[in-house]
């Protein structure tokens, strides 16, 4: 079964992040220390990887879980005062040469859909950047409810764009939230190691995505042999029917 379309998370692959998780890290601090809960470098660095290896669902939860002691109530009081700040965050900032890659993939027949979990506002701002209008699928979380790694978000990618999911590319840049759900379902997949989830490892070698890059060229020739325009094969072959049974 031939490939029809690739699908894009926002942050990390579309988006650098770069400023928004500064401001992330800023706001995290800045909501701890108003409960009484702040943290050092050292401490706060050892959260972020003990988040990111733990396959936690939601890094800033997880982070700040860590950061309290694991104590709920202040927890829960932090993540508070940390969502509340969330008006200081609304910033994008599109990859270098995404664009280009985009119209490439775009002009060359593929269907482009969007895998993420993000607010609705985030597709004015991909038509801010000039690269809303290469998407046929333009949902994310906020418009039906189901956050990665539920598969049923990437299932709604595949019925809106008419494909099977054997039939789509998966570019992520976390592998618990991108790779691992992508490939239950069949798909093929990128890993673009980036941001605060560059240094994920899969658990198993079940959870390998096909490829794994560091910038866009890299990402490019990926999907370019992963279309098959070039002979050259790339990572492990993805199972055509998720996982293989547990024994």
């Amino acid at each position: 079964m031939g490939i029809r379309a690739v699908l894009f998370d926002v942050g990390g692959p579309l988006d650098t992040e770069i400023e928004h998780e500064r401001r992330i890290d800023l706001d995290i601090r800045a909501a701890l220390a108003a409960e009484g809960s702040a943290a050092d470098d050292v401490r706060y660095r050892e959260a972020e990887r003990w988040a990111v290896d733990s396959f936690a669902s939601s890094t800033y939860q997880a982070m700040i879980w860590y950061l309290t002691g694991f104590d709920a109530a202040r927890a829960a009081r932090v993540y508070q005062g940390f969502r509340q700040r969330a008006h200081g965050r609304d910033v994008f900032e599109l990859r270098p040469g995404m664009a280009e890659l985009l119209e490439r993939l775009h002009g060359r027949g593929l269907k482009l859909g969007l895998a993420a979990n993000q607010p609705t506002a985030v597709i004015e701002r991909l038509d801010r950047g000039g690269v809303g209008r290469f998407f046929h699928h333009r949902e994310v979380s906020e418009h039906h409810g189901f956050l990665k790694p539920d598969v049923r978000l990437f299932l709604r990618a595949c019925d809106d764009l008419g494909v099977q999911p054997a039939e789509c590319i998966m570019v992520g840049d976390r592998i618990d939230n991108d790779i691992v759900p992508a490939r239950l379902l069949g798909m093929r997949t990128v890993l673009l190691r980036v941001g605060r989830h560059s240094n994920q490892q899969p658990r198993t070698w079940h959870e390998r995505p096909d490829a794994e890059v560091y910038t866009v060229p890299e990402l490019e020739a990926a999907l370019d042999r992963l279309l098959g325009d070039s002979p050259e094969q790339s990572g492990p072959p993805s199972p055509s029917h998720g996982y293989p049974p547990l024994a």
